[in-house]
């Protein structure tokens, strides 16, 4: 048999006695002879025994192998005196071994090692070789001699001992299998009973190896009353512990089995005075802590609670998670602020273009703080329409300070728990996410971001905006609350920045803590300018790109500006230039060589076509049609007006999924214009015997709002006298019964849209003539605005007079009018 292709193999028997062997019969068969020698670690083989051993050791490996060679398959078992010899010498063996049979031999994966079932059938003394390299030994069969004076009733009394041992001894553990139980109960010798039982028992392998060279069977039997009388004490002790546990343990505690033994071992020592570990190092680190006495006197409470638990007890682990999250808190810890001026404005000016107002006031709040360190309750909110900058320019704003930034997004949190946290009452509960800010930054003055404070909501579970009214109050937040702590916190020093997109949708308490700083839609010019001096190259360092690879033309960033966005900030935009990177990586792939330029005549290869062109119409003038400006939450939009005036019984029909305001407003503009019937020369009973149809396109698009009172009007006089309306003239305002034109919101981001759209004149009311300090420069190079106070005036300017002559050119000489490159003049003081 070649050794290392090994199958399963059952037990010869024909080469074994029918009869059980034992030590006081000696085996004919069985002579002087010589056998492999397989050395056993931590064990030791008996007769009648059956072992799994592992062999692994290459001249064990030939021992197996020559003992398979064999009819009979022995080979002499021993153990080692020093389990950890890796090669032992004759010495290191002891002579007393057992003679044992292989019956089964089975290949280990992944490696040469074999598993081998072997069978004990006689003891023998072997003489072993100093030299071991090659494993045999000649060994002869040792006999039971029995001392003088030997008495049937002592070797009867001492069997029925080891019985009775041996049967608690089971009761106590599961490891003795049914078929050992059965051989021992019908074991009537003093010899083989004294072999049987320690085979079935765990002892140390030393008392066993003691055990198997003892000829005496009854200082066997003495041996092993020992033992098992040591071992059923200490399983006993073992069972007794198990049972305290056990009645301590419900199914949801067993996962705390390591610990409560602990703790249990601790209470038969007589130790369960003594503080737990834990307990020590929560009172050391609350008394290093910088936090107010009185939470520390709080905490060290909490401790003592803590301190007399059981571990494995419910409220112990709520204790202990309530204390680490309050060690967690940066109590007194302050990162020191950078007060450079110029080192802030290079920061603020590196990272965004434009946006000179928010850049202004960090400015002069980096400032007073330089002056007075302690200033507090400045609470900021930036209201703008999306993407552009608010977000980020928080960031940079923290990193301009030195401080660490944390992002809280507020956007459909409806309840109060989610800022003020959960009390500890509740199962799972956990701090509000103003104190997991704090905790995450590590720091007891970041800056902190309330994103989108304006899409706040509130059900049965709380109005989380009232929950917002102390933390940015800051006369009240340098003991704020929150509910799990439960503890006064100071966040007088946290720098909170809000930002929403319609400030009309935050309640007027919360609104009224904070400063609203407005951040207004971009021009082409400055979307160019962010795009080429940011995005573009944002994106091609995202896309691993250089100069070599990808250049993209003024004219292709201009034309992606007008012909493929319309958005007040520039995600889209930076979208559309990912795009163009992307596209340029596929190129690469396929020809790493490749150079790419996109310019405005090869841009629609890139993106497709074009998606917005200005109507051919647009700047026409036109019958019944007016160019009105309207404010969303995404900027200004320009907003046609069309009117048709049909026979018909005096019916008013309004579309284009208008809200209840513009339909007043509406109605209220028919009204003024019958007032002006004769002004106008137009029939008095046109409400009579005229159908009046009032249409906003894009239908599908809600609208609202009384700003386009004016637009429906001049538009209802347009559509009733013939008279054609100028394209190149917007308008915004609301209009009274008596005519007035009242003022209205958002002028910089109507007139944006009228920028945007071309337009050449924009009608505002006259009362919002200091809204033009805010309108940028560009928007002022390109537009006329004309303050009125009348719809008449509306009309004056933007009907085609018979002349069909602009009258606005007419009329240019007013004072009240704004002529092109009107700017912003600012006197400044200088000491």
């Amino acid at each position: 048999m070649k050794l290392g292709v090994f199958e399963s193999m059952e037990k010869d028997d024909k080469t074994k006695n029918e009869n059980e062997y034992s030590d006081n019969t000696t085996n004919e068969k069985i002579k002087d002879t010589r056998y492999p020698i397989i050395a056993l670690r931590n064990a030791v083989l008996f007769p009648h025994e059956t072992l799994r051993i592992d062999v692994a050791r290459k001249q064990y490996l030939i021992a197996v192998k020559d003992a398979l060679d064999t009819t009979d398959r022995y080979a002499f078992f021993t153990a080692q005196k020093d389990p950890s010899m890796e090669y032992p010498s004759g010495d290191d063996l002891y002579s007393v071994g057992t003679i044992g049979r292989i019956l089964k031999v089975v290949k280990l994966p992944d490696n040469e090692a074999l598993q081998v079932i072997i069978q004990g059938d006689f003891r023998a003394k072997a003489k072993i070789p100093t030299n071991v390299s090659l494993p045999y030994a000649t060994v002869k069969p040792i006999k039971d001699k029995f001392k003088d004076g030997r008495h049937d009733d002592i070797e009867t009394a001492a069997m029925r001992k080891v019985r009775s041992l041996f049967y608690r001894f089971v009761e106590l553990t599961d490891n003795v299998t049914p078929d050992t139980i059965y051989e021992i109960e019908q074991c009537n010798s003093v010899s083989e009973i004294s072999l049987l039982i320690p085979g079935a028992i765990y002892i140390e392998y030393k008392i066993k190896q003691s055990i198997l060279q003892e000829t005496d069977p009854m200082a066997r039997l003495e041996t092993l009353i020992s033992c098992l009388m040591n071992e059923i004490h200490i399983l006993e002790i073992e069972n007794e512990l198990q049972h305290k546990l056990q009645e301590r343990l419900d199914r949801g505690q067993r996962e705390y089995y390591l610990h409560e033994q602990m703790h249990l071992i601790a209470e038969e020592l007589g130790e369960t005075d003594s503080p737990s570990d834990d307990a020590v190092k929560y009172r050391a680190k609350i008394t290093e802590s910088k936090m107010p006495e009185d939470c520390k006197k709080t905490l060290l409470e909490e401790v003592n609670r803590f301190r007399l638990m059981p571990v494995a007890s419910p409220d112990a682990n709520v204790i202990r998670s309530y204390l680490d999250r309050c060690l967690e808190l940066p109590w007194g810890i302050y990162t020191k602020d950078q007060l450079n001026l110029s080192h802030a404005r290079k920061i603020l000016d590196t990272d965004h273009y434009g946006l000179s107002d928010v850049k202004e006031r960090i400015i002069e709040l980096i400032a007073a703080r330089s002056i007075s360190p302690n200033i507090t309750g400045q609470i900021l909110c930036l209201v703008g329409p999306p993407g552009v900058g608010k977000t980020s320019i928080v960031r940079s704003i923290a990193r301009a300070l030195g401080r660490e930034y944390r992002r809280i997004a507020l956007g459909g949190v409806r309840d109060e728990a989610e800022i003020r946290g959960h009390r500890r009452t509740y199962v799972g509960a956990i701090p509000g996410r103003i104190i997991n800010a704090i905790t995450e930054a590590g720091s007891s003055n970041p800056v902190i971001l309330l994103d989108e404070v304006d899409k706040l909501s509130s059900d049965f579970k709380g109005d989380p905006a009232s929950a917002l009214l102390e933390v940015l109050d800051g006369e009240q937040n340098n003991s704020f609350r929150d509910h799990y702590i439960d503890m006064p916190f100071d966040l007088s020093r946290v720098l909170f920045i809000t930002t929403a997109n319609d400030i009309s949708s935050i309640p007027e308490p919360l609104r009224d803590r904070m400063e609203i700083i407005e951040l207004y839609s971009y021009t082409a010019e400055e979307k160019f300018h962010i795009a080429k001096s940011y995005l573009v190259k944002k994106q091609m360092k995202a896309h691993n790109l250089t100069a070599k690879n990808l250049r993209i033309t003024d004219s292709a960033l201009r034309l992606m500006i007008d012909g493929y966005t319309r958005e007040a900030g520039v995600r889209q935009l930076e979208r559309l230039i990912a795009k163009l990177c992307r596209k340029t990586t596929v190129f690469i792939v396929e020809m790493p060589d490749a150079k790419i330029t996109v310019n405005d005549k090869n841009l629609e290869e890139f993106l497709g076509i074009r998606k917005f062109r200005e109507p051919e119409d647009l700047h026409e003038n036109a019958v019944g049609l007016v160019n009105g400006l309207a404010w969303t939450s995404v900027g200004g939009e320009l907003l046609q007006v069309e009117t048709a005036v049909v026979e018909g019984t005096g019916k008013i029909e309004l579309t284009g999924s208008l809200g209840e305001v513009m339909k007043e407003s509406a109605r209220a503009a028919v009204t003024f214009v019958r007032s002006r019937a004769d002004q106008y020369g137009f029939d008095h009973d046109f409400y009579k015997n005229r159908d009046i149809h009032i249409h906003v396109p894009e239908g599908a698009v809600p609208k609202d709002g009384p700003s386009a009172g004016v637009t429906i009007t001049t538009c209802l006089v347009s559509a009733l006298t013939g008279i054609p309306v100028l394209g190149n003239v917007a308008m915004t305002g609301e209009i009274t019964l008596r005519g007035r034109v009242l003022p209205i919101g958002g002028l910089k981001e109507k007139s944006m849209a009228a920028y945007k759209a071309g337009m050449k004149t924009v009608l505002i009311p006259h009362e919002n003539l200091p809204d033009l300090e805010k309108i940028d420069d560009a928007v002022k190079e390109k537009l006329i605005f004309i303050p009125v106070k009348t719809a008449d005036e509306v009309l004056e300017y933007a009907l085609v007079s018979k002349k069909e002559k602009p009258a606005v050119l007419e009329r240019s000489k007013r004072k009240d009018f704004l002529p092109p490159g009107t700017k912003n003049r600012q006197q400044k003081w200088v000491n």
